[in-house]
């Protein structure tokens, strides 16, 4: 009788157990990714400041060879790279801002090699917003390990309240981009996730070149090399992420 009282418990115990592990993992599901609108309304509020109380806004962008500008290998056109085209549109809003680009890529890193340097080399630099922009070469260590590096990264920013916005991955030549579920989509959507799951910001590169190529436009008009953007592809993306800097809509005005 005993016994089987214990049996009972222990299977009611199981399934609450695993009655919670679902839900869990149905609430991170159905999580939608922060606002465009309100994710940055503490740093719009920043830089609508005018001296003497404006202060220095550091954005450090951290990832591979994209951000960092290289266009056909080994040519590296730093200015036309969506970290300082992102400048250049902040600064026509914000003319009185005091705003740093920093860039801590790498070309030819993944994400596990550009975690390994994170603490020391990222978040030494004190960024009020960090965007991780890794997917094209974690292909080559795949989905899982790629999960690790980011997540690790990610949790690391936020404990030190860092904000932080996620890219999906700019186009490689090499993969059809219409094909579904291929490989480079594959980290698109693990990377969706983990902006879910963290309640960070998420710039979706891979959606917008997908857009273009569906209503007719030629992949190889943004692009430089087999998987590096031209100019024209870096302003997508640094459009995309000017829309979380637009401070009227969160009740400012520059």
């Amino acid at each position: 009788m005993i016994n089987k009282i214990k049996y009972s418990s222990l299977k009611f115990i199981i399934y609450f157990l695993v009655g919670a592990s679902l839900h869990a993992c149905n609430t991170v599901v159905n999580k939608e990714v922060v606002s465009q609108d309100t994710y940055l309304k503490d740093i719009c509020v920043d830089l609508v400041e005018v001296w003497p109380n404006n202060k220095t806004i550091n954005l450090v962008f951290h990832g591979h060879s994209v951000p960092t500008g290289f266009f056909e290998t080994p040519q590296v056109n730093t200015l036309k790279a969506y970290p300082f085209k992102v400048l250049v549109g902040l600064k026509k809003k914000f003319p009185n801002a005091v705003i740093n680009i920093i860039t801590t890529s790498k070309g030819g890193e993944n994400s596990e090699e550009g975690a390994k340097r994170f603490s020391n080399e990222v978040l030494n630099h004190h960024p009020d917003v960090l965007f991780i922009d890794y997917a094209l070469n974690d292909m080559g260590i795949g989905l899982e390990k790629a999960n690790a590096a980011w997540q690790e990264m990610v949790s690391k920013a936020l404990r030190e309240n860092i904000k932080v916005i996620l890219l999906t991955p700019t186009p490689d030549q090499n993969i059809n981009i219409l094909e579904p579920d291929n490989e480079l989509e594959k980290h698109q959507k693990q990377i969706i996730r983990i902006a879910k799951e963290n309640g960070v910001g998420l710039i979706d590169s891979y959606n917008v070149f997908k857009k273009k190529v569906v209503n007719g436009d030629s992949l190889a008009a943004y692009m430089s090399y087999i998987n590096h953007p031209n100019e024209n592809g870096h302003e997508l993306v640094a459009d995309e992420i000017l829309k979380y800097f637009n401070c009227n809509q969160a009740g400012l005005t520059p």
